[in-house]
């Protein structure tokens, strides 16, 4: 762990090297489940997504596109407000294509639902979602999530691309901050 988090982490829940292998193996999941796909347009979600997203997509021998979007719903707050905000919207046409959603992680659900019934309205040919981490335990919407990395207790995490108040994004593993850093 770089020494200038140190103080911050209060625990390494999922180590790089998970991270990576998880990768590897969700990876081709998605290359025997898209095998008959030509183009396969991969969707972050700003901002915490774009470390998975970049990963996940280097990962892939099968012929990709990508686009971003980006959604608001925390603020600077560690909980969702439940008011969804599109603060980028996506660049490409999507009615007819495939379309793989790349979270960084679901909790209560409610910030991809709204964005999943906003995509559906635009005539995809089909929409899945892929998320490094899940919180079952806060879920207030059933939400189908075909890939999974891993799920998580009900913490505050940061690391690969999820931050508190803009830090931490950079850190390649997943970890707790001590309560003292956001309360």
């Amino acid at each position: 762990m770089p020494d200038a988090f140190a103080e911050d982490i209060e625990e390494v829940l999922v180590p790089a090297a998970r991270i990576r292998d998880r990768l590897d193996e969700l990876a081709r999941q998605i290359e025997e489940d898209y095998a008959d796909v030509d183009d396969l347009l991969i969707v972050g979600v700003l901002k915490g997504a774009y470390v998975l997203m970049s990963d996940l997509a280097r990962r892939l021998r099968m012929p990709t596109s990508v686009d971003f979007m980006a959604v608001s719903s925390y603020g600077a707050a560690t909980t969702s407000s439940g008011v969804v905000r599109i603060l980028k919207d996506l660049d490409t046409e999507i009615e007819g294509r495939h379309l793989l959603i790349v979270e960084d992680i679901i909790d209560s659900g409610l910030t991809l639902d709204y964005l999943l019934g906003n995509l559906r309205s635009r005539g995809p040919a089909s929409i899945e979602v892929m998320t490094l981490l899940t919180k079952p335990s806060r879920r207030r919407v059933d939400i189908p999530v075909r890939y999974v990395g891993f799920e998580v207790p009900d913490v505050f995490v940061v690391g690969y691309g999820l931050d508190y108040d803009e830090h931490y994004r950079n850190l390649d593993f997943i970890g707790t901050l001590r309560p003292e850093v956001y309360s």
